[in-house]
């Protein structure tokens, strides 16, 4: 299977919410009370229960005000952070680009959830497992569209293979740029291609993303250059003792030299 991609174009969006109450009835997650974080915004944040919400922000210029509407969800990177820090191999990438956590090898330890750079996966405390957003892998590994996608009436969101639908993507924000110069592309590069992607109609920082996203100093100097060496190290170590005992066999010495003796005879 191709890599896939979900473009959101934020220019179309209305704020209706529909994607994120087909996220729910789609992967029957319940309901959750929620509250006015701030203007028409529900959700602070994920939940091990809610993988998808929209972020409202009021941008304010001299001459007018405009909304800044979001569908935030896991961006599934082509270099995810949470698969890095995974510490069970719970969490994998599918030839589609979707970045999965099989629940029968989370265990729960929370490194998926403290590495990621926009803080997406969620640990439920009781059973000990992480959630996220799946990408509606069983419907995509079927032919279909993911649930929000689908839901979706005013066309903010497509789906399709990743390479034509940037070029959709790129020829989009030229013409979005002529009523919003500050409109950008995110998701092309970003943590090595997202496999959702938007076209936001200010900076990133604007939506509350981060221009750069990246994963932690501390896990890529682990998992990229210390546990490397140090298994490098200890393979060395462990084959010289290896060497030394079938040395020390087809001798046959399998003691300490005696005294001015190589070994036994």
């Amino acid at each position: 299977m191709t890599r896939k991609m979900v473009l959101a174009d934020t220019s179309k969006c209305t704020g209706c919410k529909a994607c994120t109450v087909a996220c729910k009835e789609w992967n029957q997650l319940p309901a959750e009370k929620t509250q006015l974080v701030k203007s028409y915004q529900s959700m602070r944040t994920f939940t091990p229960d809610t993988w998808s919400f929209v972020t409202f922000d009021e941008n304010y210029s001299i001459s007018q005000m405009h909304w800044l509407m979001r569908k935030a969800q896991c961006f599934h990177c082509a270099d995810p952070a949470c698969l890095k820090a995974c510490t069970s191999k719970a969490i994998s990438k599918t030839e589609s680009g979707y970045v999965v956590i099989d629940k029968d090898l989370c265990i729960g330890c929370g490194y998926c959830a403290e590495n990621c750079p926009f803080g997406v996966p969620k640990v439920d405390d009781q059973q000990k497992k992480a959630f996220k957003c799946t990408g509606c892998i069983d419907r995509v590994e079927n032919n279909l569209k993911p649930m929000c996608v689908q839901t979706c009436q005013t066309g903010a969101l497509e789906f399709g293979e990743r390479d034509n639908l940037m070029v959709k993507a790129k020829k989009r924000l030229a013409e979005v740029k002529g009523k919003y110069p500050k409109a950008v592309l995110y998701g092309e590069k970003e943590m090595g291609g997202m496999t959702h992607s938007y076209i936001l109609l200010d900076s990133p920082e604007a939506y509350g993303l981060p221009s750069h996203p990246v994963a932690p100093l501390a896990l890529t100097l682990w998992k990229d250059i210390i546990r490397p060496v140090g298994t490098v190290a200890m393979g060395g170590a462990a084959a010289a003792v290896v060497f030394g005992i079938l040395g020390n066999a087809l001798r046959g010495n399998y003691g300490p030299p005696e005294s001015g003796k190589g070994g036994k005879e």
